[in-house]
């Protein structure tokens, strides 16, 4: 049988129907492509989880303030310390946790002929298990109640605008409970005579926010017009720090307490600092006990830092 001869215009729209199922092929996948790159893109515009802080860890709470500066911060009253004795004051007691990880702390206490210093150290790691949420992030939400809880002024230096006492505070007034100064007392109550009375009436240590005054006006911090003493934000410590001061009286003595809290990162230091004494007339010095507290974060601030 003789062969078909080749046309090539057959060649021609064979080649056509062939480029033609080609093309659509190319079109019928354009929509799993569009979802293909709508789903990329949905990936690329959610949001990243949160960075981590900068400390996983936390260190030994005892051992991270030098002895120098214990030292300075517990005098003695001129008699030397046996090595034994030495170890038990400047060495402290660690607090018991149960993550150190998580949490850490420390106690030094020296007792002498002048009263009594107390020293104490929290550190506390700060951890988001929110992923829109950043260690930090966490970090100073705690470190903010911290502060407001403090009634520091929002302003810097300063004392906050005087404050209606709290009911807690009246009734504990009333059962003669020990008063206790702060720049949130309400100065009213001082024209009107009432620290005599509060004075009178103390019995015991009173509750950290009850309102009071004092026989010596001038040692309260609230009153310092310079506001170099008064409770405050501290500008030049971390990334935030409040300092406060308050003034306790009792029928026990009298007693000075400073606390520094500062956030670095995920982690927030707070140091408490106090002087005891039984002579209500030796009321202890606020710029010292506060300029000693400020040393301390300081070097905790640095060696958190390196």
């Amino acid at each position: 049988m003789p062969r078909k001869p080749f046309v090539p215009g057959a060649a021609v729209v064979v080649a056509a129907a062939l480029a033609a199922g080609l093309t659509g092929c190319t079109g019928s996948s354009s929509p799993d492509s569009d979802a293909g790159d709508a789903k990329s893109g949905g990936a690329a515009t959610s949001s990243p989880a949160a960075e981590p802080g900068r400390y996983q860890t936390l260190p030994e709470a005892c051992g991270l303030p030098s002895r120098g500066v214990i030292r300075r911060m517990l005098p003695g009253d001129g008699q030397a310390l046996s090595d034994t004795e030495a170890q038990k004051v400047y060495g402290g007691q660690a607090d018991i946790t149960y993550d150190t990880d998580r949490r850490v702390g420390c106690r030094w206490t020296r007792e002498t002929t002048a009263g009594t210093r107390h020293l104490g150290l929290d550190i506390q790691r700060a951890v988001s298990y929110d992923s829109a949420v950043s260690d930090d992030d966490k970090a100073q939400a705690i470190y903010g109640k911290k502060e407001l809880a403090a009634q520091i002024p929002s302003g810097g230096a300063g004392s906050p605008s005087p404050a209606a006492p709290s009911p807690s505070a009246s009734k504990s007034k009333e059962k003669g409970e020990g008063v206790v100064t702060n720049d949130a007392a309400d100065k009213s109550a001082t024209d009107k005579g009432a620290a005599g009375k509060s004075s009178a009436g103390a019995k015991g240590k009173a509750p950290s926010g009850s309102p009071s005054q004092t026989s010596d006006p001038s040692a309260d911090p609230s009153t310092d017009p310079s506001g170099s003493t008064a409770p405050r934000v501290l500008d030049d410590l971390g990334d935030a720090a409040f300092l406060n001061d308050k003034l306790v009286t009792a029928d026990s003595g009298v007693h000075r307490d400073v606390t520094v809290v500062f956030r670095t990162s995920n982690v927030i230091v707070k140091i408490t600092y106090d002087q005891w004494s039984t002579d209500k007339t030796m009321l202890p010095d606020s710029q010292e006990l506060q300029d000693k507290a400020r040393s301390l974060a300081t070097e905790l601030s640095d060696s958190l830092s390196e």
